[in-house]
């Protein structure tokens, strides 16, 4: 297999999403018109329109990532090794988090409903496995890990045979992209499919019945994958920045003009008069989401290519993080909304700061220092420092090294 030095502003923009992801779902209990667990009394459209511009891309940049991050972890393994791997980092946290992180939410939903009974008496049920919403059986936010999951396992040989030596003539071709803005053809199957199809489906992010964003998200992930294996597209991005963030920003500022003024599919307002030009308007949709998505991995190469001290402790911890966040808002949520006389704001602020404060207070407190929660979270195995003697000449000396 290829190698090639991990590249730290993936890092970066890796957690950057995280922490949109936390802002957004911090949002989602005080959001008009969408449904969520739990939701407050009183509800802000402004802020509804905040949380849809950080979904048109947050996710999508997280597969692209995603999609970068199995390259690195391919390289030097076997497709069945890679499997291997993907099972201890994806599927184990999965399992841990719909019998352990995920019930909780559900629990407190039922409270807000009017449930009376005790953690216990409703835990028993989710060994019922009926899926929720009728059970209480879920992977709720877990969902982007299961999706994962999914394609690491049926492109596996893909990506091993695009790691390997094997692809260099493909790899070759593919550098042609590289010239001009060639590079944003790799737009085109993503808008096509959304433009198509979304408008008769919704996201629901339980697999069985989210056939087309399952593919949606599908495109972002293999774009990432493929750019990381030929330097020059990641170039080509970087070079380029500046067009792709203009194509994201005029593309939702005309998406947000058409949603408005309803003008668009389904109002008087739309000029036709027929649904073969719905596509057009839901076209601007993943328009605006590969512009940011490309936009800020060119942004990203050009500005954090550096590393830190911190950044290895956040990157290690953002894993975990996310597997835990949503939980921790939902359980703050069921109280926070309960609290009388105060503002949409001073709420949403408490729960993203309190929501930080006791995630990373776990994470650091009861997951980092442990051998098991680490691997019930998807964490590498902690590194130790051990003496290795080795014999001199004249006297012995002892050298640290670091066990995997």
């Amino acid at each position: 297999m290829e190698t090639s030095p991990r590249q730290t502003y993936l890092d970066w923009l890796r957690i950057f999403s995280i922490v949109g992801v936390l802002f957004f779902h911090s949002a989602m209990p005080y959001v008009a018109e969408n449904s969520w667990h739990i939701k407050n009394h009183e509800t802000s459209y402004l802020m509804m329109e905040s949380n849809l511009f950080l979904h048109l891309f947050r996710m999508p940049l997280l597969f692209f990532i995603s999609g970068t991050v199995s390259y690195f972890m391919m390289q030097r393994r076997s497709s069945l090794s890679f499997i291997g791997l993907r099972f201890r980092r994806l599927f184990i946290p999965v399992l841990f988090g719909m019998l352990v992180i995920v019930p909780p939410q559900i629990y407190m939903e039922w409270l807000d409903k009017g449930y009376q009974g005790t953690f216990w008496n409703f835990y028993k049920t989710v060994f019922n496995f009926i899926p929720y919403p009728k059970g209480s059986f879920s992977w709720h936010h877990l969902w982007f890990i299961v999706y994962l999951f999914i394609y690491d396992l049926l492109f596996a040989p893909l990506f091993a045979w695009m790691a390997s030596p094997i692809s260099i003539a493909l790899k070759a071709k593919l550098a042609m992209l590289a010239n001009g803005k060639w590079i944003y053809l790799i737009m085109l199957p993503g808008i096509v499919w959304y433009a198509l199809l979304a408008e008769n489906h919704t996201e629901t992010n339980d697999l069985v019945h989210d056939g087309v964003y399952f593919i949606y998200w599908l495109f972002f992930l293999l774009a990432g994958f493929i750019c990381i294996t030929q330097p020059k597209l990641m170039d080509s991005l970087e070079r380029n920045r500046r067009f792709a963030l203009t194509i994201g920003f005029l593309g939702f500022l005309l998406l947000d003009y058409l949603r408005w003024n309803k003008i668009e599919p389904g109002h008087e307002a739309w000029p036709f008069h027929t649904d073969t030009f719905d596509p057009l308007f839901y076209s601007l949709f993943p328009i605006v989401a590969w512009g940011w998505v490309l936009a800020l991995v060119g942004y990203g190469k050009k500005y954090l290519n550096r590393k830190i001290k911190v950044l290895d402790y956040l990157n290690q911890a953002v894993y975990p993080f996310y597997i835990l966040h949503q939980t921790v808002i939902v359980v703050l949520v069921y109280y926070i909304v309960q609290v009388p006389n105060e503002s949409i704001l001073s709420k949403y602020l408490y729960t993203v700061a309190m929501t930080l404060f006791i995630t990373v207070g776990i994470y650091h407190l009861l997951i980092r220092p442990y051998a098991v929660t680490r691997f019930l979270f998807g964490m590498k195995a902690k590194t130790e420092t051990k003496p290795v003697i080795t014999t001199e000449p004249q006297n012995l000396k002892e050298i640290t090294v670091l066990s995997a």
